[in-house]
């Protein structure tokens, strides 16, 4: 049977194309006299053949071993893929890239295809679920990761700087983004990665060479993550949609992204649960995940982007509803619980006239749903302590809208939640506004359990230490921290 492997070779650059079929043989009905592959190469010939065994040409340079089968599957090749760009990777476990690429005369400019084969069956992937527990003394580190912003291929940055400001000439994009991503993890060694939109860049040809470079360097620190869509990752002809891009983050090591349930609009509506230290199945905290879904044509707004749904709203009230029963249940009421929110798309409430900046910056306009659904009076009331967003890459602030204004008619006062930026991050998207340039950025936080206290910083190009810390929540309640407050506060107000 043969089947075809769904990535043009060209990627859609030429007025031909070029496919690669591999034929696939049931491995119960094969036997000691059928021909298996064992072995693929490309470029030069390898060696000679011998009487067991058969080297074959293919087109594109590509070299195949086929073998009497042994009866043993790992010593046969089972599954073949494409990668494309000099700067491919592939951190599926028992995968390896063939070093040479094919042999396919394309324009210079297009990235190269190289192939990835896997060899015997794939080993089943193990649960990261159970790390994620508080360290002994309580505490748990989050790395926020906004904009990244891969392609396939290396990409171009348009707008870097050095350390004192000074503009750098046009340069490859993604391995400057791996190369930051990987400096950031070796100095903060976090307990979990959440990747919070725009992994990928608009209109890419090859949706998974990209998603694979962004997470290698967790995944190849074993470190666990999770992630939400942006506006830009399942944007473009040739995008793959946003479930099948969740399909082959979930199939990834450490991985603990879900897709969420089918009933509610989205992919990627879920929760994580922190635990105490082993052996407990005490949950500490509780941290949400939501698909903050695209753009949309808009005579009100320009640019506008869809708003958290209703059926998003009620699936977060059912489930923050569930986990504060489940705690009064367990006689848990009087531990510190903590509860994040992450999303793409700030809402409405990052825009607000009255938003009161305690640390970091306002940069640009806030891009957000001209509709507001009221999805922060949920967070409110599902008492959670901050709400961490991507999508204008060079906001970086933390935020309070005052008490009074939370609510609309309601007499009570509630606190919070803290609304943060992670910044960008990647350097193949924007990192400018107007004429002025800016470092790129990543958010951390910090929770401790044992005094219910949350934490946040930045990890910044250039910076070695933390830059911007700020204390959100002390004794499991908002506070509000009068930080180096920020000046600069033009919004975007429809």
């Amino acid at each position: 049977m043969w089947h075809r492997i769904e990535k043009e070779l060209h990627l859609y650059t030429a007025q031909q194309s070029a496919w690669l079929y591999v034929a696939l043989a049931n491995e119960e009905e094969l036997g000691t006299e059928d021909l298996v592959v064992t072995d693929i190469r490309v470029g030069e010939p390898p060696p000679n053949s011998s009487s067991d065994h058969l080297w074959e040409s293919r087109p594109g340079g590509i070299w195949v071993l086929r073998s009497k089968f042994s009866g043993k599957i790992g010593q046969a090749v089972t599954e073949v893929d494409v990668l494309f760009g000099v700067d491919a990777v592939d951190p599926r476990p028992q995968w390896k890239l063939t070093p040479s690429p094919l042999q396919l005369h394309a324009q210079p400019k297009v990235p190269i295809a190289r192939l990835s084969v896997l060899r015997g069956r794939a080993k089943p992937r193990p649960d990261a679920r159970e790390v994620l527990r508080v360290n002994k003394d309580g505490e748990f580190k989050i790395l926020q990761i906004s904009d990244t912003h891969m392609v396939t291929g290396v990409g171009v940055c348009k707008d870097a700087i050095d350390a004192h400001g000074n503009h750098l000439p046009e340069s490859e994009a993604d391995p400057l983004t791996v190369n930051f991503i990987g400096e950031v993890l070796d100095a903060e060694k976090p307990d979990l990665v959440v990747f919070t939109g725009d992994q990928l860049h608009h209109d890419i040809p090859d949706s998974q060479s990209a998603l694979f470079k962004v997470v290698a360097p967790i995944i190849e620190r074993s470190i666990p993550f999770a992630a939400v869509f942006g506006n830009h990752d399942s944007e473009g002809t040739h995008a793959l949609p946003r479930t099948a891009q969740m399909s082959i983050l979930q199939n990834l090591p450490f991985s603990l992204c879900e897709s969420g349930p089918e009933q509610v609009d989205g992919i990627g509506n879920f929760y994580l649960q922190i635990l105490a230290p082993a052996p407990s199945r005490l949950p500490l905290s509780t941290l949400y995940f939501l698909d903050s879904h695209g753009q949309i044509p808009s005579l009100i707004h320009n640019p506008d982007y869809e708003p958290i749904k209703q059926s998003q709203i009620n699936w977060f009230e059912n489930a923050s509803q569930a986990q504060r029963s489940a705690r009064h249940k367990d006689n848990n009421n009087n531990r510190f619980h903590l509860s994040l929110a992450f999303l793409h798309i700030p809402p409405p409430e990052f825009r607000d006239r009255h938003l009161n900046i305690r640390n970091g910056h306002r940069r640009e306009p806030t891009e957000c749903p001209s509709f507001n659904s009221h999805f922060y009076d949920a967070l409110v009331k599902g008492g959670i302590s901050a709400l961490g967003c991507g999508h204008d890459h060079v906001n970086d602030f933390c935020a309070l809208l005052p008490q009074q204004t939370q609510q609309d008619g309601d007499k009570t006062p509630q606190p919070g939640p803290w609304l943060c930026y992670g910044g960008g991050s990647g350097f193949g998207g924007y990192c400018s506004y107007g004429r002025k340039r800016y470092h790129r950025r990543t958010r951390v936080w910090q929770l401790d359990t044992n005094t219910g206290s949350l934490k946040t910083w930045k990890r910044v190009e250039y910076v070695m230490g933390r830059v911007d810390e700020l204390l959100l929540v002390e004794s499991g309640a908002v506070i509000d921290s009068p930080g180096e407050e920020d000046n600069d506060r033009r919004c975007a107000v429809s």
